[in-house]
């Protein structure tokens, strides 16, 4: 016997799955899926685990090895530790758990974007790949690091390149000098 509520309700459909969509024609998997959107993230770490796992096993190790524990040890650690998450994070959110809002944000969504920013660092960037091998890092880097707080709003047209320029030779001068790493130095490079 019906027991006179809408279609689609009856004994075993509760209220709370009518209003939720489930047990109706109208939820579907994508309902479902948005109601539980922290699983892409889930995924998105699965994914990552999954690609430095790969990336460790088939690392070339034509080196002495110093020690107990070799090159592959750390990434396979990484990608394990990052399996791990994503699978505790899925079954969270299929338990129901879901995240919070910060409740000190004081963003307004409503707020369109600024899209001058944005392309303003976009062209910082885009201009320090095409500038950093012909100028070198040094005047690049100071390019960059003055470009992207001019883009951010910043307007101290003393004090900016001036910490844009400190900020760009101790980066160079930690990356070739402490760590080794190659960075091209262009017309300074004698000076550095």
């Amino acid at each position: 016997m019906s027991t006179g509520g809408p279609a689609g309700s009856g004994p075993g459909t509760s209220a709370g799955e009518q209003e939720r969509g489930e047990g109706t024609a109208s939820g579907g998997l994508t309902d479902w899926l948005r109601e539980r959107s922290e699983l892409a993230v889930a995924a998105l770490l699965a994914g990552a685990g999954a690609v430095v796992i790969v990336d460790a096993m088939t690392m070339s190790t034509n080196f002495t090895q110093r020690g107990p524990v070799g090159p592959k040890a750390m990434p396979l650690a990484v990608g394990a530790l990052l399996l791990l998450v994503a699978v505790v994070l899925a079954i969270d959110v299929l338990r129901g758990g879901k995240g919070e809002a910060e409740g000190g944000e004081d963003i307004d969504l409503s707020t369109p974007p600024e899209w001058r920013t944005v392309a303003l660092l976009v062209g910082v960037f885009v201009a320090n790949i095409v500038l950093i091998d012909i100028v070198g890092f040094p005047i690049a880097g100071t390019l960059l690091f003055w470009g992207a707080a001019y883009a951010l709003g910043s307007r101290h047209w003393l004090r900016d390149p001036l910490v844009a320029v400190i900020l760009a030779l101790v980066t160079h001068v930690v990356f070739v000098q402490l760590l080794g790493v190659a960075l091209p130095g262009g017309p300074l490079e004698r000076v550095i």
